[in-house]
């Protein structure tokens, strides 16, 4: 009896349709990391919300820059960053995403 193995044309018919599955999940996969980027900078500006409203009811007055809220103790530097790399800013009270 022969040994019967795969041969090469059923080989390329596997890993290509293996590739097409994999090209076709490639744009849910960006979509899907996209959406948690923008869900922790969501996140991350109500933190800095709750950080100004703490200083607010501290100081009996709005910060005008997260510097203070850093010097103040309120927040640590990597809180003034969204998971992207862009920077929060504080205008008129209120984080806010630049």
């Amino acid at each position: 009896m022969m040994k019967r193995g795969f041969t090469l044309m059923e080989m390329v018919l596997v890993v290509s349709v293996i590739v097409i599955l994999f090209l076709l999940t490639i744009p849910n996969i960006q979509k899907t990391i996209h959406v948690v980027n923008d869900k922790g900078c969501d996140a991350q500006l109500k933190v800095v919300d709750a950080a100004i409203l703490q200083w607010r009811l501290q100081n009996d007055s709005i910060p005008i820059s997260m510097s203070q809220l850093v010097e103040g103790g309120f927040l640590s530097d990597r809180q003034c960053y969204c998971g992207d790399g862009s920077k929060i800013n504080v205008l008129n009270g209120q984080a806010v995403h630049e």
